[in-house]
């Protein structure tokens, strides 16, 4: 019986993914639970097993965590200084810092805009920043062994294709 584009046929299929059934195939057949419907003109569809574990998070090292967010928050701290230094040229470029310099001259305020001197005092801010949000980082994390004591932690499900 000749059969059109699309037909589907069942194939048994064992964990390995060959036929252990030479020859054609039942379709009407009811089977074994590794029956896989696939195209004619397709190789047999293999099952993948997952393996699932579940990890719980009970505890947060405050030390560990001091460490990262000292690290993480002085480098954010450095990428917006250079950030800083971009703009600070281009608007200097533009001559956007020499029309304000003029601006406050005819109001008489005589202010000079260096690059030095906004990037200091950004530094410094920024250095006060990076410790203040470590600090919050490190209480949030006792925060967290605390609540975690009371509730069991936060339980993740981790699965792996075998």
């Amino acid at each position: 019986m000749p059969r059109r584009p699309g037909h589907y046929t069942v194939v048994i299929v064992d964990q390995a993914g060959k036929d252990p059934q030479p020859g054609p195939a039942d379709p009407m057949g009811g089977g074994a639970p590794t029956r896989a419907l696939v195209r004619d003109n397709k190789p047999a569809v293999q099952v993948r097993r997952l393996r699932r574990g579940r990890l719980a998070i009970r505890k947060i090292d405050p030390g560990a965590v001091l460490k990262f967010s000292l690290v993480f928050y002085f480098c954010m701290l450095l990428i917006m200084m250079l950030a800083t230094a971009i703009i600070f040229a281009f608007l200097k470029a533009f001559g956007v810092i020499a029309n304000v310099e003029k601006l406050f001259r005819d109001l008489d305020f005589h202010v000079s805009i260096t690059g030095g001197f906004i990037l200091r005092w950004f530094f410094l801010i920024g250095l006060a920043g990076t410790i203040v949000a470590t600090a919050v980082t490190v209480f949030m994390a006792f925060l967290y062994n605390l609540i975690a004591d009371v509730v069991g932690g936060i339980e993740l499900l981790v699965t792996e294709r075998e």
